[in-house]
């Protein structure tokens, strides 16, 4: 193994660690997702909920709901900080067992891309966290809201897709040989 495969190998491995501890404690935290009789979920908070449900669902949060959703979105920073540097480090590692240049570049493109994925989910965040503390919503507001949401998860998944498509084929190109 190389010096370069071991460096990502090791981020790798550590932000795992952050991403599956944090996912944890945010899943747990998820059960005390309730405004009065409506359970709410993060991810219809992120993509699904229109603006008008997000006003009327912060309005009536109690203080204990409200507290807790503060939480989730606090631990959602930690977990962040394991999710985009790892799928950074899986294209990286992906990248350096690669043989095609133009995959190579791809591979480097997508995880520099992290960055701009984890810089929408920061954005996200902080609209969250306003929005819990003042729910009042422009729609301007709420637009680039989804469109920094949508980016990110797009970005994202597409690493995770990407490095799973290259490593597949890679191994079906191996035992074919």
């Amino acid at each position: 193994m190389n010096l370069r495969t071991n460096y990502w190998n090791k981020l790798f491995l550590f932000s795992l660690g952050m991403f599956l501890g944090t996912a944890f404690c945010m899943k747990w935290i998820e059960a005390d997702f309730w405004a009065g009789e409506d359970k709410f979920t993060i991810i219809g908070l992120e993509i699904f909920y229109p603006r008008e449900r997000i006003i009327n669902l912060f309005n009536s949060l109690d203080n204990r709901v409200r507290t807790i959703l503060g939480y989730h979105l606090y631990f959602d920073f930690a977990f962040m900080a394991g999710a985009y540097p790892g799928i950074s480090s899986l294209c990286m590692i992906t990248r350096v067992k690669t043989t095609s240049p133009p995959l190579s570049k791809l591979l480097l493109i997508v995880a520099f891309l992290q960055m701009l994925a984890w810089a929408g989910d920061i954005i996200e965040n902080f609209y969250l966290l306003q929005w819990l503390r003042h729910p009042v919503i422009d729609e301007s507001t709420f637009a680039f809201y989804h469109f920094a949401v949508i980016l990110n998860w797009l970005i994202a998944i597409g690493g995770v897709f990407c490095c799973a498509v290259i490593f597949l084929f890679r191994k079906i190109g191996s035992k074919s040989t």
